[in-house]
């Protein structure tokens, strides 16, 4: 068994993965960088052609989440990583979808170590209402590239983590924290459903009825807090062609394409 504070290894997790026919072009880790998605954004804002690449860092000095939130992990406890992912190809309304491919592709790498998640709308991945992972995607523009960032919480502990409802695969009791190994695992499924994105042009039938098995949010009451204060409370019906999330207020039905998403107790 790897010991919880054993480094990722470049080697290790370029087999198989990276190379001509395989899922991606190159592999780097970094021992410390402010933001994995910020390097790689810079890197295509230089000019770089970054599709296909993955980035991942022993520790993030200056990660983030959406709407520039800080979140900040000890040194080894996570698997962080970023990735280019051409989208030329696929018409912009579709581009909402690929942070949903992502977050199925973490649960379903989850699904295969006995960990069961689900995915809440539009960036989680939780256990028992706890954050175990967290996706950003960010459009390197003016360029049709995204970069596709997520955080898994591996090792870290209840005293470490930097909010009272995240968790981590050490928290859970899961057996499974060979970073490299998850890390592989995560790359190959999100390979996978980038491809398929890609060849649907947006959402498969096969990545809809997935994201709907794994979905905490879909048929849930919410609330949806969203820039200038602004309110929406109701049931969460579904997901649209564009990746908004469809809520019945009651009176009518309100397309969210950007919000902090609470679950509310069913009215009784």
């Amino acid at each position: 068994m790897e010991p919880l504070d054993a480094p990722l290894d470049v080697t290790v997790l370029r087999d198989g993965l990276v190379g001509p026919g395989l899922p991606w072009r190159e592999l780097d880790v970094v021992s410390e960088t402010g933001s994995t998605n910020a390097d790689l954004l810079a890197r295509a804002q230089a000019g770089s052609d970054i599709d296909g690449s993955v980035l991942l860092a022993e520790y993030q000095n200056a990660g983030r989440g959406r709407h520039g939130r800080q979140w900040s992990a000890p040194r080894g406890t996570q698997v962080a990583l970023s990735v280019g992912v051409a989208a030329a190809s696929v018409p912009q309304g579709g581009w909402g979808w690929l942070t949903l491919a992502a977050g199925v592709a973490v649960a379903d790498a989850l699904a295969a170590i006995g960990v069961q998640a689900g995915v809440k709308w539009p960036n989680d991945v939780l256990v028992d209402g706890c954050k175990l992972a967290g996706i950003l995607a960010e459009v390197a523009a003016p360029s049709q590239v995204i970069v596709l960032g997520l955080g898994l919480n591996v090792t870290l502990t209840a005293e470490q983590a930097p909010d009272p409802v995240a968790t981590s695969l050490l928290m859970l009791g899961s057996p499974a924290l060979d970073r490299n190994a998850l890390a592989r695992r995560i790359l190959r499924e999100l390979a996978v459903r980038i491809d398929a994105w890609r060849t649907a042009g947006g959402a498969d039938p096969a990545l809809t009825a997935d994201y709907q098995r794994y979905s905490l949010t879909l048929n849930s009451r919410v609330r949806a807090s969203m820039p200038g204060d602004r309110e929406v409370v109701g049931v969460a019906r579904s997901i649209d062609e564009t990746g908004r999330l469809c809520i019945d207020t009651g009176g009518q039905t309100v397309a969210i394409s950007a919000g902090d998403i609470t679950h509310l107790r069913p009215s009784v």
